[in-house]
């Protein structure tokens, strides 16, 4: 199959899960934020791949000097390295284009901003994932095998980055009513995402048998739960108090 249509397969879709997930998502939002944000920090939040890659490969390779055991490494790796740089990444998109935006004026912005700078980041991950030389495939082989791992990215690792995402961004919104130790909720928030995520990379990664579908399901499912419940009570508070 010709290069560049691999190219344009992992474009298609690798935006798609993202924006079908963001179309979901804006639904949650009972006063739809202005397009040209919703654009902006979805822009920003794929441009952020970019200094991910490079810290993830720098601290990559510095890992693999060091002499841990197998499990200690990939401890260190889905956790730290892949989980945290990810989740703080993406916090800091909102943080620093977000935060002083007169547009985040309800609890349930945090959240949807949050989401927003998730799927720009997952758009790139998916496109990265999805592209691969055909070779010889047909059209038709290569449509079949890019829907059903743009399926499983869908159901999956979209998925959780947009979970894990507003996990932060509920936090980050209960932050603002604080009136002592207002970054404490943030920080939590980060932790439990950066802990739910790695969970959810070294169960795939490194666990065998019914326990490597399992653990990820529960993940979801559970943070799901979660989240959604989330929306509906930040739906419930009145106007935030922005800080600057």
């Amino acid at each position: 199959m010709d290069f560049n249509y691999s190219i344009i397969l992992a474009v298609i879709f690798g935006l798609l899960p993202s924006l079908i997930w963001l179309t979901y998502y804006l639904t949650k939002d009972l006063h739809p934020e202005p397009k040209k944000m919703i654009l902006k920090v979805f822009f920003w939040g794929a441009l952020i791949t970019l200094p991910v890659f490079f810290i993830q490969t720098g601290l990559k390779s510095l890992l693999q000097e060091s002499n841990v055991s197998p499990l200690i490494y990939n401890l260190i790796f889905w956790f730290l390295i892949i989980a945290l740089s990810e989740e703080l990444f993406k916090y800091l998109v909102v943080k620093l284009k977000v935060v002083n935006s007169p547009h985040l004026d309800e609890p349930v912005d945090a959240m949807v901003y949050m989401v927003v700078a998730a799927l720009g980041f997952a758009a790139v991950e998916n496109m990265l994932y999805l592209f691969t030389p055909m070779g010889q495939m047909s059209i038709d082989q290569a449509l079949t095998r890019t829907l059903l791992a743009d399926l499983v990215r869908f159901i999956g690792a979209t998925f959780l980055h947009t979970l894990c995402s507003a996990v932060i961004g509920y936090s980050f919104a209960t932050s603002f009513h604080q009136a002592r130790m207002k970054h404490a909720p943030i920080v939590l928030g980060i932790i439990i995402a950066t802990l739910l995520h790695g969970l959810y990379d070294f169960s795939i990664i490194t666990l065998d048998g019914d326990m490597k579908l399992a653990v990820p399901a529960i993940i979801i499912i559970t943070l799901a739960f979660l989240v959604f419940s989330g929306f509906e009570k930040l739906k419930k508070m009145k106007g935030l108090c922005r800080i600057k």
